[in-house]
């Protein structure tokens, strides 16, 4: 019997895979592990159809449930809600290099379920996702026969590391995934600290030979198992409509093409479009199904032969050449900071909010829970296309877009939270779209976060790369448009600064490409950067010097931690009563750190001042004027401080003998006091005296003789009291 176990080392862990031993309904299933992380990965693919669709209906799902950490879900129902952003993007991973290499034509309902069981919170589950579903898929009858390898790559040190855990990546400046087959690369995902692009493509070069050792360990097996594919059928065009049709309007959708604006080609499209559908009845449902499944391949044809025998893109660009820019910032007078970033028929309004220290997000994950104080939030709505839709909660392509940017600027913030204690929303709304609105937001939100104050270390811009293949011909384009991402080959988006790459991300609608192609992509990707860069620099050459008058003020102080629960006061009494009278927002920390906010300023210098004076600790030497709150035979008590009282000894009040303490002090007196010594158990001893000259305070200023004063003094038989 064959063993359907398959094992790897990688990096000093076991990567196991194995076969349809669980879930054995599903067309194919495998229990993937790699260090303590263990996932479950099942496929399913219909067996029938009504009818054929001109796309693959694939639906990926992957969950993470929290007992896989040893938890139980917070709030009010105990289990688990609505997929995570995390999920959410993990799921994306693992759709985009499965979806381009399923056969041509195969539109059979497709899912692929993947269910974290274990996490060891070292291994990050997304790239067994990737292996999983591949291996669900490739050891089942469902036709899908090219598998997948994929890595996570790390630098620490000066050397790349395959699958670093997490606490290592965490110190990495590179965190990259590199998904491909034994042909080439098929997805890459990145976020970097300002990495050259020459380092980037030595990363993705080391990841493809582990790449190729998981690919091989998948093929050798399936070799031994005699798998067989199901059979399908595939509905095919008529190539005598084809031809007439292609004749008919290649020169039409030539010229619709090439037109000004979106708007006008979509127009000529629309008349092309019923012009070829006129003659058909429209109960003929069939065949206008098939009549625009062909417009479909014609124009995707016609731009392709355009641009790739042509050497002509639809707008008439050069493959180089970006499209115009225009920048707009502080746009909206009562936005914390404003920006309209426009690229051609592309455009964005990124808007930043700056909150305090309560407007965190809160990630209750796996691990502990995290608060998260830089979010961006991406909207498409559906004007921006010129549709008509409802109005609903973001997609997975909104939540993917938005991390993606946000994971592009988040590096340029500052890292010291002492610095610019705030938290940061920024909102890009798409107004209007012709390819790369995620680039655009890059660039639009990092002019907002600049038109804000906010102090980021270094200008981001992003830009998106195309490609056009042939055989052994290929072309790469600069700054895609919408027609060029649609029918072209990849989506390779590139965020970064002057210095080298912060973020990206590429997809891919061909099996693969080689690392070559990858290369060129990324450097012509480097000089279309520094171009924008410098359009946003003459708009903004940096932040600028203060914050809107409409956000929040917010200074950070600190105090000793002995302290904290001194300002919190029992039951939260204290600080209470300091927010009632400031009307600021307190936030204090275990280790002693305190964040005062307000949109007064004079509120948070008030509501610093109190904490201040409630922390304070007296200095030996300094004066202090403080009320009496308690007199002995020995002595007075003086409050110089709210949390401080000193003893004023009888012999410190004058610089005369005191007979009885209460003959010079009175409760409730206000007194001012010298420190003149802290002891080891922080007792403070006062002098009143030390304050007063000799001559002023003596009650004989003529140094006569007092011969009541002599004998009390020197004979304690008499007038003691």
């Amino acid at each position: 019997m064959l063993n359907n176990k398959l094992t790897l080392e990688i990096n000093n862990n076991t990567l196991t895979i194995e076969l349809n031993k669980y879930g054995r309904q599903a067309d194919g299933s495998v229990l993937i592990r790699y260090g303590d992380t263990v996932m479950f990965v099942s496929a399913c693919s219909k067996k029938e159809q009504k009818e054929a669709k001109p796309f693959l209906p694939l639906i990926v799902d992957y969950r993470q449930y929290t007992y896989a950490g040893g938890k139980i879900p917070g709030g009010f129902f105990k289990r688990e809600g609505r997929p995570s952003e995390k999920e959410i993007l993990i799921s994306r991973l693992i759709d985009r290099p499965i979806r381009s290499l399923f056969p041509e034509g195969y539109s059979f309902d497709t899912q692929i379920v993947a269910l974290l069981l274990s996490a060891d919170l070292e291994n990050e589950p997304d790239t067994l996702g990737v292996i999983g579903a591949s291996a669900a898929l490739y050891f089942s009858d469902i036709p899908f026969t090219t598998p997948l390898g994929a890595v996570k790559v790390g630098y620490i040190d000066n050397e790349f590391i395959i699958n670093p855990p997490q606490s290592l990546l965490e110190k990495s400046p590179l965190n990259m995934t590199v998904i491909g087959t034994e042909k080439g690369i098929v997805v890459i995902e990145a976020a970097s600290l300002e990495i050259e692009e020459d380092k980037i493509i030595e990363g993705v070069i080391y990841a493809q030979e582990t790449i190729n050792k998981i690919i091989k360990l998948q093929k050798d097996l399936y070799e031994q198992l005699n798998i067989k594919k199901r059979e399908y059928s595939i509905q095919k065009l008529s190539q005598e409509t084809f031809n007439n049709i292609e004749q008919k309007i290649s020169t039409p959708l030539t010229d619709a093409f090439k037109a000004d604006c979106q708007k006008e080609r979509n127009k000529k499209l629309r008349e092309i479009q019923k012009s070829i559908l006129e003659d058909i009845p429209k109960d003929n449902e069939d065949e206008i199904k098939e009549i625009n499944e062909i417009f479909y391949q014609v124009q995707k044809k016609v731009v392709r032969n355009l641009i790739l025998n042509k050497g002509e893109r639809p707008d008439g660009r050069s493959f180089d050449e970006i499209r115009p820019i225009t920048i707009e910032t502080g746009i909206l007078p009562r936005t914390h900071g404003s920006a309209i970033f426009t690229r051609g028929e592309t455009q964005c309004l990124a808007t930043v909010t700056l909150g305090t220290f309560e407007d965190t997000q809160t990630i209750d994950g796996l691990g502990e829970k995290t608060e998260k104080q830089f979010m961006l939030h991406y909207n498409f709505p559906p004007f921006s296309v010129g549709e008509v839709s409802f109005l609903r909660g973001p997609g997975r392509r909104e939540i993917g877009h938005g991390a993606l940017a946000e994971k592009a600027i988040v590096t340029s913030l500052p890292r010291d939270e002492g610095e610019f204690p705030y938290t940061i929303r920024v909102v890009s709304d798409i107004l209007e779209s012709n390819g790369s609105s995620s680039m655009a937001t890059v660039c639009g939100s990092v002019m907002a976060l600049m038109d804000a104050g906010v102090p980021i270390s270094t200008t981001v811009a992003g830009m998106a790369m195309g490609l056009i293949t042939e055989e052994d011909r290929h072309i790469v384009l600069t700054d895609i448009a919408g027609l060029e991402d649609h029918f072209g080959d990849m989506d390779l988006k590139v965020a970064g600064t002057e210095k080298g790459i912060t973020a990206i991300q590429m997809d891919l609608k061909v099996p693969s490409i080689p690392i070559e192609v990858f290369k060129e992509g990324l450097l012509k990707a480097r000089d279309a950067r520094l171009k924008v860069l410098d359009k946003m620099k003459a708009e903004l050459s940096g932040p600028r010097p203060e914050i809107s008058p409409y956000a929040p003020r917010i200074i950070s102080i600190y105090v000793k931690p002995s302290k904290v629960g001194l300002v919190i006061g029992p039951s939260g009494k204290t600080i209470k009563s300091i927010i009632a009278e400031t009307n600021a927002k307190i936030d204090i920390e275990e280790s002693g750190k305190v964040n005062i906010a307000s949109p007064d300023m004079e509120a948070v210098k008030k509501a610093e001042q109190m904490i201040k004076d409630l922390t304070a600790e007296p200095e030996v030497g300094k004066t202090y004027s403080g009320k009496v709150v308690r007199i002995e035979d020995y002595g007075a008590f003086v409050k110089i401080m709210p949390n401080a009282d000193g003893l004023l000894h009888i012999s410190e009040i004058a610089n005369f003998r005191v007979k009885n303490v209460r003959d010079e002090i009175k409760m409730g007196q206000t007194l001012n006091v010298k420190v003149i010594s802290i002891d080891e158990n922080n007792k403070v001893r006062l002098s009143k005296k030390a304050l007063e000259s000799r001559s002023n305070s003596s009650p004989n200023p003529q140094n006569k003789f007092n011969k009541n004063s002599y004998s009390s003094r020197h004979n304690p038989k008499k007038n003691r009291f």
